[in-house]
This record gives C-alpha cells, sequence and structure tokens, in this order.
C-alpha cells in the first residue's frame, strides 16, 4: 500500500475517533503516530522482523516535534494573552466596560444585550481567549438582563455568541496559531483583526436592535440615564484603550522606524499593566492566584491539542497529502472563489464536532497551500492574484475569514464550548437553551463572513495603511 492510501486511511480514522467523542489532541497524536509507523514498516514490505525498527523511528520522529515547535517564541504570546483577560476581570475593567456600554446604548431596543456586545468586544481587546470572555460577561451581563425581563435563552446566547469575538478581535490566541502554522507574521494578523472584529460586532449589534423591534418582549431598552452620568462613565474603560495602546505600539512603532519590541514582549508588557491596575483596584493573593490557575488551565488545553495535533502534521508530511491536496483543488473546473465558499462550508461542518484550535491546527497544514496554490502561489503578486491580492495580503485575508469560521465552532451544537462554558455559569439555564439562544447569530455570522469576503479592504486596510502591505 503506497503511503496517499495509508494517509487518507488514517485520516478518515482519526475524523470517525473526533466525531465519536475523543479529544481532537489525543486522536491527532494517536492516528499521527499509527501513520508513521505504518508508513516506515510499509517501506520495509511489512517484515515481521523490522517492525520493531519502524515504531522507533517513529517514536523518535514524532519525539522532536513537542520540543521543537512549542519552544517558538512566539507560542509565549497565548498564556501573556490569557493572562491578560483574567486580571482585567480582576481589575475591574469588566464592569466597568459593561456598565458604560449599558448607560449609552442600553436605550436602544434590546439594550442590554447590544450593551453586551459592545463591552464583550471592548474585553476582547485585552484577552486572548473566547471561553474565558464568555465565562466573565456571564457572571455580569446574565443577571442584569434577566433583572430587567430579558428571555433567559437569549440572554445566554447573547453572550457566548459576543464571547466569539475574542477569537477575532487581538489579542488573539487563535490569530497567533494560525500565524505559527501558515508562517505568517504575527504582528501583521493582530492589527488586521481589529476592523473586522468591529464589523462583526456592528452586525450583532444591529441584528438584536431588529430582533428586539420585530418581538418586543425579548429584550426591553433601559432608560433614565443623564448625559453627565454617560459621561462619567468613560474614565473606567480608558485602561482598556492604554493596554490596547501598549500592546499595538509594541507590535507596531507608529512613529516610523523599527518596532519598539517583539509581539510577545507586548504581551508580557500588556500584563503587567493590567497586572499593577488589578493590585490598585484591590486584588489579592486568591484572587491573583485563581488568575494564574485559570490561565495555567486553558494553556495547557491549548498546547495539548498543538502538541498532539503537530505529530499527526508530522505524519502527513511524509504521506504527501498536502501536496495532493492543492493539486486536486487546482484541477477543479470551476471559478477559484466558488471554491473557496467550499471550503469554508466544510469548515462550518467540521466546525459541528471539533474544537476552533483543534480544527485549525489539524485542517491548516493541508488546506493553506491549496487556497495558496487557488490564488496563484506563494509569491504570486496582486495583479497575477485570482483573488486581486498579492501572496501575503491573500493568507492575511484568507487568515481572517478562516478564524471567523472557526468562531462558530464555539456556538455550534453539540460542541460549541461556549455554550457549555455559559451553562456551566449559570446552573439554572441548560445548555439546550443557550444553543437556542444563539441560533439568530448564525445569520449574522454569516452575513459578516459574505462582508468579509465581498469587501477584502475591510481586513486588510489597517495592515495596508501602517505596514504597507
Amino acid at each position: 500500500m503506497d503511503s496517499t492510501s495509508i494517509g487518507i486511511i488514517v485520516t478518515s480514522g482519526m475524523l470517525v475517533m473526533v466525531v465519536l467523542g475523543m479529544r481532537v489532541g489525543i486522536a491527532a497524536a494517536l492516528a499521527g503516530m499509527v501513520g508513521l509507523i505504518w508508513i516506515f514498516w510499509a517501506k520495509k514490505n511489512y517484515a515481521g522482523d523490522e517492525f520493531v525498527w519502524a515504531l522507533t523511528v517513529a517514536v523518535k520522529t514524532a519525539g522532536q516535534v513537542p520540543h521543537s515547535k512549542i519552544s517558538s517564541q512566539a507560542l509565549s504570546l497565548i498564556p501573556t494573552f490569557i493572562l491578560i483577560g483574567f486580571l482585567a476581570y480582576y481589575a475591574g475593567l469588566t464592569k466597568a466596560l459593561f456598565e458604560a456600554a449599558k448607560r449609552w446604548v442600553g436605550w436602544l431596543p434590546g439594550g442590554l444585550a447590544v450593551s453586551t456586545v459592545f463591552a464583550t468586544a471592548g474585553f476582547a481587546a485585552v484577552s486572548g481567549a473566547s471561553v474565558a470572555t464568555s465565562a466573565v460577561f456571564a457572571r455580569i451581563a446574565i443577571p442584569e438582563m434577566l433583572k430587567v425581563g430579558y428571555d433567559k435563552r437569549f440572554a445566554a446566547g447573547v453572550v457566548a455568541a459576543a464571547g466569539t469575538l475574542a477569537s477575532l478581535i487581538p489579542p488573539s490566541a487563535i490569530l497567533v496559531i494560525y500565524a505559527i502554522i501558515v508562517e505568517q507574521d504575527v504582528g501583521a494578523l493582530l492589527i488586521a483583526g481589529f476592523i473586522p472584529g468591529a464589523f462583526s460586532a456592528i452586525i450583532y449589534g444591529t441584528m438584536i436592535v431588529i430582533m428586539a423591534l420585530v418581538w418586543k418582549k425579548l429584550g426591553p431598552p433601559v432608560t433614565g440615564y443623564t448625559w453627565g452620568q454617560r459621561f462619567k462613565s468613560l474614565p473606567g474603560v480608558f485602561p482598556i484603550f492604554f493596554v490596547v495602546a501598549i500592546i499595538i505600539f509594541f507590535i507596531y512603532n507608529p512613529f516610523g522606524g523599527d518596532a519598539w519590541g517583539t509581539p510577545t514582549e507586548g504581551g508580557a508588557l500588556g500584563a503587567f499593566v493590567v497586572f499593577l491596575m488589578a493590585l490598585i483596584k484591590g486584588m489579592r493573593w486568591p484572587q491573583f492566584k485563581e488568575a494564574l490557575l485559570e490561565t495555567a488551565k486553558l494553556t495547557v488545553m491549548i498546547f495539548t491539542i498543538i502538541w498532539g495535533v503537530l505529530i499527526y502534521v508530522r505524519f502527513l508530511g511524509f504521506a504527501d497529502l498536502p501536496g495532493l491536496f492543492s493539486v486536486w483543488i487546482g484541477s477543479l473546473d470551476q471559478s477559484p472563489m466558488l471554491t473557496l465558499i467550499y471550503i469554508l462550508l466544510a469548515y462550518a461542518v467540521l466546525g459541528m464536532f471539533m474544537d476552533a484550535i483543534g480544527m485549525l491546527v489539524l485542517t491548516l497544514p493541508v488546506v493553506y497551500p491549496a487556497v495558496i496554490a487557488l490564488n496563484g502561489g506563494e509569491g504570486v503578486l496582486a495583479a497575477d492574484s485570482a483573488f486581486g491580492m498579492g501572496a501575503v495580503g491573500f493568507s492575511i485575508w484568507f487568515g481572517i475569514i478562516v478564524v471567523k469560521m472557526a468562531e462558530l465552532c464555539l456556538i455550534t451544537p453539540p460542541i460549541g464550548l461556549n455554550c457549555f462554558v455559559v451553562a456551566g455559569v449559570r446552573k439554572d439555564i441548560s445548555v439546550q437553551d443557550v444553543f437556542w439562544g444563539v441560533s439568530p447569530f448564525f445569520v449574522a455570522d454569516a452575513l459578516t463572513i459574505a462582508g468579509l469576503i465581498a469587501f477584502p479592504a475591510i481586513v486588510l486596510y489597517l495592515p495596508r495603511l501602517l505596514l504597507g502591505l
């Protein structure tokens, strides 16, 4: 049996394991090990006395992956971004954001839900984890909405869906992972996420207002705040902009010349600044310990997925599936845009069975070379591109779109992690209720993705302006 056939069989087996409920990292690592042993043993014509040799070589090959990849400096961004989010919660930034949003837009139909979306978007600018964002606002926003008579399913759905904005708005752990996998500049990806993230939040807010106008009892407005009270709430959100400015200034020097530091250094400095804010606000050892533990748990979960999937990726290299997939995609007799849409629809289906990070890490080694070839190749210029973008611009644009698709995994049944987190925080709301509540947001996400595809400038404006792409 040739390597390609082995690759297809092993990959199919891995997908079956994931669908049956096995953790993505474990399923990928197991499939990768089995595949490596199989390929090496096949090279020896399945000689019985060569199986031990094949096993030894496979173990050594797989054993090189965790240290060589996880020791990447770029991955150290992930724990710092996650820590920023948990420290910001204990610094009181989340309550200040929600209070400011409530006073300024609470008067709209569905105003508290719109406030939750905008406050979540603001918190996402200092939090790299969607799960943490959903958990925080499940504690803050849902009680406020229930207090004024919101439907509990709708309130829970708003929090779960709005939490996905942290996947797109920098600092985003998923954007960092995408940049590392496809070997693109982390800073460029992070900068590119700002406008699409804001665009997605506006789409969410608009949809909520329309729903509240149609169904009057869905979410009543909150009125009675004076202009003085509104302006009084603004100082509480200034620390958010301060931390974001620190991180972005380190990624990109706005005054020209070399950057002031690496993204990793910017993330570490941002975490330190938020730590000082939390101390000033009254954070003590128990809260600090909890923030560190939650950060460690989430980081270990992400890194475990990456370890397992990278073993599988090493096997893919020996099976040459990425190259064959690229050739097949290029041979399709249809427009590149239609092919890209089919790929995105496949991501939507995969999101029903896999978590966001696992899905990206698992699929990008195969899909990314194919879509780059679809655009015209690694060195293509905008004039020769199938999508009107050079190779770097296309990679950034595709990254933002595919990360937005990955956000769907966080609210898609039966895996939707954000929905389980919200239900876990709010014991009075079932997971089924949360899934019902997020269902309208699939329409909003579809509109957002359509907008990003139709108008690439939404993604590329800031990278072109600041980085000259």
